[in-house]
């Protein structure tokens, strides 16, 4: 990064923080008094003993106490004292580490914080400031907020700390930096050739960070200097998040990245996500891999690709596959499906504890039946599911290389209760948008093929493989499930006009602490392969359906 210029050292006088268009200058006094007592380890300095820690203060925080606490901790930090600000909170010593590397590493100077309105105990707040590196200035300014909270060792209001508070883009561990940036800036290109953005497409601000990431060095380019949020680095066996650019300075010479993206779709792709509050879908070709758009609603974390979610029923295509390969089912055979099952001491229903009379499978799978799935419980191995996903959908071995980071699914080896749930989707599994796509893709090419943005040819990277395909009886039972499901089960309203070249599943999956279910879709169109999940949205087929069918109809040009 080079050398880099000592921080002047901060003027001591400077106004108090404006909270709520509100200056007052004798409660921040009194508020900073108290802190810089009782912040950090100073609580037995100031003669705190058992008897007075029973007295500590509880239940909810007054307006007062928030204003206060706030106030403290915005006009430390506004006027750079960093150990003032850092007491102010309820992690002293991590606040210390962020606060002085914004002025040190991310050379920020000139700082002006302006509270807003709170609500309840959360207080959002602007920032106003210089950024400033080898005689280049430029502004940076963005809004944050901060949550005061009770501290434990005393009841005192105090901010509750987290990178976050500092800048909304900073996790544990981050750092804001400025100079010479180490990655050379890109120009991502569409697959023929227009160039992709931000700005014209919102969800692809993670994608372009991951494409810089991963071919910066070698697309041709010139670094410039820019402030960075510099990510930690990635756990042993995860893919680390990229940095993210927050002010260029000195704009570098970008080098060019063409991509598999296809820019109608994935216009398409950003319009059906934007009408739900959290929504991720992506569209692909399943006979290439090559991925043709990807779109959330939220554009802050790339759920479509890096998402660990639990699919719900979803995942009922790559169990189905696997009991029709040990004879456990088949379509048009008699299948239970009863209100409730039980397996390994739960107790498992269906939707409104439906059952099937005198059914077949093919009915329960198109009506999404769970207990179908849990009465073949008993007759399978504990990793009988972690080995069909991995060798027929090439999924759960942490080995995908798409091009910019991705989770490529979770199906752990779980015992009773849990190895039940898994087969419906729930227990320990977990997937994306992406991951479900590439199960869609596999049933209708027959192959795994593993999704990639960026053609492995640039840059020779090895992709992954499955090390086997399904037989042709069995392919052709799973087509036939999913192609009933679609015409006639609970697919067949979003898939409506689009057969008979389809096939498609809906799942719901519940989660803790949610009034409403993820709805997942996954289905495929010809030679197009998509999924989707709406977060809280509900059931599948009228939630993250009708943008996935959306989606295929757009790309097969109907």
């Amino acid at each position: 990064m080079g050398k880099r210029r000592r921080v002047a050292e901060r003027r001591k006088t400077k106004r108090p923080a404006v909270l709520g268009g509100v200056i007052a200058v004798a409660v921040v006094g009194g508020a900073l008094g108290a802190y810089s007592l009782f912040g950090g380890d100073a609580a037995a300095g100031a003669g705190i003993t058992a008897s007075t820690r029973k007295a500590v203060k509880t239940g909810p925080l007054s307006a007062s106490e928030v204003t206060m606490a706030s106030t403290a901790f915005l006009t430390a930090w506004e006027n750079g004292d960093v150990a003032r600000a850092a007491a102010a909170t309820d992690d002293s010593a991590a606040a210390t580490t962020v606060l002085t590397g914004f002025a040190k590493d991310g050379h920020i100077s000139a700082v002006t914080l302006t509270g807003g309105t709170h609500t309840g105990a959360e207080v959002p707040f602007t920032v106003k400031a210089t950024v400033t590196y080898k005689g280049l200035t430029k502004p940076l300014s963005y809004t944050s907020k901060l949550t005061v909270v009770r501290r434990t060792a005393d009841g005192a209001a105090t901010v509750g700390w987290k990178p976050s508070v500092v800048h909304p883009d900073l996790q544990d561990g981050d750092r804001l930096v400025t100079g010479d940036a180490g990655t050379p800036p890109i120009t991502a290109l569409d697959r023929h050739g227009g160039e992709l953005t931000a700005a014209k497409y919102p969800s692809l601000g993670t994608v372009l960070d991951g494409l810089r990431e991963k071919f910066g060095k070698t697309a041709g380019g010139k670094a410039g200097i820019e402030l960075r949020v510099v990510r930690k680095a990635a756990a042993k066996g995860t893919q680390k998040t990229p940095d993210k650019t927050l002010v260029t300075l000195s704009a570098g010479t970008p080098g060019k990245v063409q991509t598999t993206l296809s820019p109608t779709l994935q216009a398409e792709a950003e319009h059906l996500v934007a009408a739900k509050p959290k929504a991720s879908v992506v569209l692909m070709r399943p006979s290439t891999g090559e991925i043709l758009a990807v779109a959330n609603t939220d554009h802050g974390f790339n759920t479509a690709f890096q998402g660990s979610l639990a699919p719900g029923s979803t995942m009922k295509v790559i169990t189905a596959s696997m009991l029709f390969e040990k004879g456990l089912a088949s379509p048009d055979k008699p299948h239970p499906c009863p209100k409730t099952a039980t397996y390994g001491g739960w107790k498992f229903h269906n939707d409104d504890n439906f059952e099937i009379k005198n059914g077949t499978f093919k009915a329960s799978f198109a009506r999404s039946c769970n207990t179908a799935f849990i009465t073949q419980a008993e007759k399978l191995k504990d990793d009988d599911l972690t080995k069909q996903a991995q060798q027929v959908f090439g999924l759960s071995m942490n080995n995908w290389a798409i091009g910019v980071p991705t989770v490529d699914g979770s199906v752990p080896v779980q015992t009773a209760a849990q190895m039940a749930a898994s087969l419906m989707g729930q227990g320990g599994v977990r997937m994306n948008p992406l991951n479900m796509a590439s199960v869609a893709s596999t049933v209708q090419s027959g192959t795994f093929h593993q999704p990639y943005l960026v053609s492995p040819s640039v840059d020779h990277r090895t992709i992954a493989t499955a090390s086997r395909t399904l037989s042709a009886t069995t392919l052709a039972q799973l087509r036939e499930v999913m192609q009933y499901t679609a015409a006639a089960g609970t697919a067949a309203e979003a898939m409506a006009g689009l057969g008979p070249d389809f096939g498609a599943k809906t799942g719901s999956a519940e989660v803790d602490n949610q009034k409403q279910p993820n709805g997942w879709f996954t289905a495929w169109k010809g030679d197009l392969a998509g999924a989707g999940v709406v977060q809280q949205g509900g059931h599948g087929g009228s939630t993250a359906g009708p943008i996935v069918a959306a989606l295929l109809k757009a790309g097969s040009g109907g």
